[in-house]
């Protein structure tokens, strides 16, 4: 049977948004109501208008994309009657999935040169109370540390996505339901009750000036 989004009563804009997530692209869809494309295809191009795939959002209007290549992409996705969503995701912005080999690549060679340079260090000077050279101490604590960091970088961004994620909805969301002619209105009207404040002080005080 086939699905049918309900789509809100009131003409409300679409809210859109993707990000990285672990090895592939995960991104929202929905209104500024807060209701959700339910079931929806999510289209995927190049910044030529190519066609690369296509996907689709679950119940709760979220989708899944792997890039075959590192390319900006545009994800498009038609919600009826005139509601496009568009997202525009640049290739500084895609998993690390295609620079893991560039960075093992050129890590490779500092790991070699720190191991030779031990290995001669160990042969050269084999007693215990020999002093250690700083460079290569410092060398060898940097090699430790990025290793460590390298070993819980994906879990650290992942627990970062995960408390980021719901604010992405509410952002956007507030900013729909509050223009700048709201906001404007919302300043004047407090700025107002401060005039009347002071308009009552002054009254006051010129009152027991009188008396």
């Amino acid at each position: 049977m086939a699905s049918v989004m309900a789509l809100p009563a009131q003409a409300h804009k679409v809210v859109v948004s993707a990000y990285a997530e672990d090895t592939y692209i995960e991104g929202e869809i929905g209104f500024s109501s807060g209701d959700m494309a339910v079931d929806t295809v999510v289209e995927v191009f190049d910044m030529d208008g190519n066609k690369l795939g296509e996907t689709k959002t679950d119940e709760d209007g979220v989708f899944q994309y792997t890039p075959k290549q590192a390319i900006a992409l545009e994800f498009r996705a038609n919600l009826g009657q005139g509601h496009i969503a568009t997202y525009q995701m640049e290739v500084d912005e895609l998993p690390d999935i295609f620079s893991s080999d560039d960075v093992k690549a050129e890590n490779k060679p500092n790991d070699k040169i720190v191991a030779s340079t031990t290995t001669a260090e160990a042969t050269a000077s084999p007693t215990a109370g020999t002093a250690v050279d700083p460079a290569l101490l410092q060398a060898l604590i940097s090699q430790g540390v990025q290793s460590e960091l390298k070993a819980f970088k994906s879990d650290i961004a992942s627990a970062v996505r995960r408390e980021v994620k719901p604010l992405y909805k509410e952002v956007a969301a507030y900013k729909e339901k509050n223009d700048m002619q709201s906001i404007l209105g919302g300043v004047g009207y407090i700025f107002g009750l401060f005039g009347v404040g002071f308009y009552l002080v002054a009254r006051r005080k010129q009152t027991n000036s009188n008396n």
